[in-house]
């Protein structure tokens, strides 16, 4: 279905190639996952199978790209609509309408499909992806996870045979997520169309891709293989893997089901350990919070009368559905957005009547969209402009920069960015004004685990410095590696708020892999285990 010929890709400007030699099959009807690291250059890759690279971006590409036949360097986008639908990153950058549904339809139409067989498939889509409850909402006023799935749904509906997606469930809750993996299954199952997706989030997928291919960067080659094969050597996986490697198990595992079968011996091992915890100071709570908070946007209460309280050298993750009002409260927590009734203090003060510098040094908001805060034309300016507006020392911003994300050029566009260098840029400019509060909304979309284990331990060293951190996250992994705290919303209200440990372990839901592999004993994360047993120990486990 897909073939790549010996394809180099090389940007505009750019003075090395951005993909090198890559040859590549995929058959029709496979479910392909695409990994790397951030900036790898998977998206090149995804968006080479519609021609949007170079026809779009640029640049030069050596070598063919074949999809169902045809040429991509002879047929672009436009010649390729019917056959391939592409799913971007960000889904409002694709959006055309102004409502879910005619979003839905707009595609079809723009192909041509006959107004019957239109109607029948927006109701088909409104099902698959449970957006029936929300067919005349305004795009704009939806949640990032419910952008995600009408981006999904108005590319389903047009049925391509070939899906290209990337980061499909970044935005989504852990259930929204199982409900579009498994529409995407039954797509290659039952109908043989051709998935191709990018995902960071490898505990989410790795278990239904009938092939990985990896993306390294650099001038290293791109090689594909079975998830089993490219598992045992790949530099990033997911927590089975990882907790599969440390206990020798054999074959392995490859999701949460086939772990526990092969658990056992290092459960019996656990029993009466207790994992190692960070020691939180138990200090008075109040450098922030929400007191009986209301806020509706016009007939929608968004939040019903929310109190929260949160101490210093504390990381609170804030969790719960798509649409629940985790984005909300961590605006109003910033005096951004309408508010009703309740009180918000941030260190002594409402933030609505702090500005500039004052609330540059109060709080600090790394929003769903990054992108947003970044105005210059290169990285460069872009720090320099930080370090100005943050009242600190030149070259502040640079060096948190470079301890985040060092492959990133001063004379990159901002725009040039992946999704989640973008995102490493912008938490450097809110943390060079070293805000008492900092709040993050999906911080690890669009990161790779190397990345995302660097940014876990910044927060954590923030904390440990007095900070405060709230993060609004459907990233159960990252909340098991730092969080202290878990307060999960549901239609605008607190429904749970308590140490991590209790919270997650007993939610199906919001549990991590580890805890679901190694229950009823609550272990959260790979390094707990490690940490707990001997080298011999993990021998015995290995048999």
């Amino acid at each position: 279905m897909i073939t790549f010929d010996d394809v180099t890709i090389t940007y505009p400007g750019a003075s090395t190639p951005t993909l090198t030699h890559v040859d590549l099959v995929i058959p029709e009807g496979e479910l392909v996952l695409v990994v790397g690291r951030t900036g790898s250059g998977k998206t090149t890759l995804l968006r080479a199978i519609n021609g949007l690279v170079p026809h779009f971006t640029g640049g030069t590409l050596a070598g063919r790209v074949i999809v169902d036949g045809r040429d991509t360097a002879s047929h672009p986008p436009r010649e390729l609509a019917d056959l391939v639908g592409v799913v971007p990153q960000d889904p409002m950058s694709g959006f055309v309408t102004d409502t879910v549904e005619d979003e839905l339809a707009y595609g079809m139409e723009c192909l041509g499909i006959a107004p019957d067989v239109m109607r029948r498939r927006v109701e088909e889509t409104l099902d698959l992806l449970g957006l029936a409850d929300i067919r005349q909402r305004p795009l704009r006023s939806l949640s990032g996870g419910q952008r995600q799935r009408v981006a999904i749904g108005a590319v389903l509906a047009a049925h391509p045979r070939v899906l290209v997606l990337d980061e499909p469930t970044s935005a989504l809750d852990p259930g929204a997520a199982e409900e579009v993996l498994a529409a995407l299954q039954r797509l290659v199952h039952d109908l043989g169309v051709t998935v191709v997706m990018a995902e960071h989030r490898l505990e989410r997928v790795v278990q239904y891709a009938d092939m990985v291919v990896v993306v390294p960067g650099g001038d290293q080659r791109v090689r594909s293989g079975t998830p089993a094969e490219i598992m045992r050597s790949a530099p990033i996986a997911p927590p089975v893997v990882e907790l599969g490697r440390l206990a020798g198990w054999q074959p392995l595992p490859l999701s949460v089901r086939d772990a526990r079968r092969a658990a056992g011996p290092l459960r019996d091992l656990l029993v009466g350990r207790t994992p190692h915890l960070r020691a939180v100071p138990l200090k008075a709570r109040g450098l922030a919070s929400t007191d009986d908070l209301v806020v509706r946007y016009g007939n929608h209460v968004a939040l019903n009368h929310v109190s929260i309280d949160i101490a210093k050298g504390e990381i609170v993750a804030l969790m719960g559905r798509n649409g629940a009002g985790k984005s909300t409260l961590l605006n109003a927590m910033v005096g951004v957005g309408p508010r009703g009734t309740g009180r918000v203090r941030v260190d002594g003060a409402d933030p609505v009547a702090l500005s500039g510098a004052a609330l540059l040094r109060s709080v600090g908001l790394v929003p769903q969209e990054p992108g947003d805060l970044l105005e210059s034309t290169t990285v460069a300016d872009e720090c320099r402009a930080s370090d100005r507006d943050a009242d600190c020392a030149a070259g502040t911003t640079r060096a948190l920069l470079a301890l985040m994300a060092p492959d990133i050029e001063d004379g990159t566009h901002p725009r040039d960015l992946s999704e989640g260098q973008r995102l490493l840029l912008v938490l450097c400019v809110i943390l060079a004004a070293r805000p008492p509060l900092l709040l993050l909304d999906e911080p690890t979309r669009g990161l790779d685990y190397p990345t995302k284990a660097r940014l876990a331990r910044v927060l954590t060293d923030l904390a440990e410095a007095g900070h405060a951190v709230m993060l609004a996250t459907h990233d159960v992994e990252l909340v098991a590696e730092v969080a202290d705290r878990v307060v999960i919303l549901a239609e605008g209200e607190v429904v749970a708020d308590g140490p991590t440990t209790e919270v997650v372990t007993s939610s199906p839901m919001f549990a991590p892999q580890v805890a679901k592999i190694l229950s009823p004993e609550s272990w959260l994360t790979v390094d707990q285990v490690a940490g707990a047993m001997t080298a011999d120990e993990l021998d015995g486990v290995a048999g």
